[in-house]
């Protein structure tokens, strides 16, 4: 199978070659420069017409064949756990995608565990989905945090972003490569190896995709029956390990570069407000302290513990009671503590640590929903 995807790639290659030598616009006494403009502009265009249906051939015919060469460029990581929690979290996101993609009936995503150890994942052509073992490891394999990385990433797959964002990009490169050309400087057949060289990558994926992005991973992960807190304690998470000296840390903030993606402190404090939302705006956090608020009555504040800071874990927490307020209305039920744990209605909102005073808790969401 390697073999027939080289040689798709290297016909591309190829071809946009011979462009080159054919299309190169002739410089004379009677056309100079607008001859090379008219020239450049023609030999852009079919080239981008071959860069467009290469594209397209690696998002749809060739797409199992790519899915083989980003194994194979990645390397595959076996982790059983890492896997088993790889395949709940796609069947369960996909069964709620299908609604928004009718697509991936016909052409499902692949993915896999890579053997990078930096905190990353990616959507790329033919709905190709792979997924770093350093980003489980970053996370604690947490996975209604893992959820919500891949709902982001299976957003752009449903919206299309890998091929728009790979047209993007490597339509400057055909100007500028063209524009070369006209003077003898340049040549097209680089191209060819542009395309495979920026799929896989954040290249050509904009701020708006971005923020798209978030949006759908809420929608796909609270339809999915994950956690609705989870979107904010992963870039609690984030905030929480760049704020150490660390250089491991340093990886993270290049990945995500503020030109083309949100700060992480605005996309935790937009998931917040989506908490809000999601409850009927019966529950409320603060950022700074992680304080919980319902109904405008403050509950408390988890401690730290299970490695999770006091924040993200109160993300979690208000997720959970978000979810309760949101699904049953005005109807608000009883708050207890049982076998460890504090409950709400019929849902264990909080493991009960040693630095949790699960009475207050439990006074406090009974007040609450008293409305007092």
């Amino acid at each position: 199978m390697r073999k027939g995807f080289a040689k798709t790639t290297l016909a591309a290659v190829a071809a946009l070659t011979i462009l080159t030598g054919s299309l190169k616009p002739a410089v004379t006494e009677a056309s100079g420069i607008l001859g090379n403009v008219i020239g450049s502009v023609i030999s852009g265009a079919v080239a981008m017409n071959q860069i467009n249906a290469q594209i397209k051939e690696l998002d749809n015919d060739k797409r199992y064949e790519f899915y083989q060469q980003l194994q194979e460029k990645n390397g595959v990581n076996y982790d059983t756990r890492a896997n088993a929690q790889l395949d709940r979290v796609m069947n369960r996101l996909t069964r709620v995608i299908v609604n928004y993609d009718p697509t991936v009936r016909t052409k499902p995503y692949n993915y896999f565990v890579n053997n990078d150890r930096s905190f990353n994942a990616f959507c790329t052509l033919g709905h190709n989905v792979s997924v770093n073992i350093g980003l489980f490891e970053a996370l604690n394999y947490q996975e209604d945090e893992v959820a919500f990385v891949l709902g982001h990433e299976l957003s752009h797959g449903t919206h299309s972003d890998p091929a728009n964002g790979v047209k993007k990009q490597v339509g400057m490169q055909v100007l500028t490569s063209i524009a070369a050309s006209s003077v003898g400087g340049g040549s097209l057949a680089s191209l060819g190896a542009a395309v495979i060289g920026n799929v896989g990558t954040a290249k050509g994926i904009t701020l708006p995709m971005e923020k798209r992005a978030d949006e759908d991973a809420f929608v796909y992960c609270s339809e999915a029956g994950y956690n609705v807190g989870a979107g904010a304690a992963v870039w609690q998470r984030i905030i929480d390990s760049t704020s150490k000296k660390e250089d491991a840390t340093s990886k993270i903030n290049q990945l995500f570069n503020p030109s083309d993606h949100p700060k992480h402190v605005n996309r935790r404090d937009t998931y917040i407000k989506t908490i809000t939302q999601y409850s009927n705006n019966m529950v409320t956090v603060d950022n700074k302290t992680g304080e919980i608020s319902v109904n405008k009555v403050k509950i408390g504040t988890p401690a730290a513990a299970f490695g999770q800071s006091a924040c993200e874990r109160a993300y979690m927490v208000a997720g959970d009671i978000a979810s309760i307020y949101h699904n049953n209305g005005k109807i608000r039920p009883r708050a207890y503590a049982s076998n460890g744990y504090v409950y709400l209605g019929n849902t264990a909102i909080l493991t009960i640590t040693s630095g949790d005073n699960a009475s207050q808790w439990v006074n406090n969401l009974n007040t609450a929903n008293r409305g007092k």
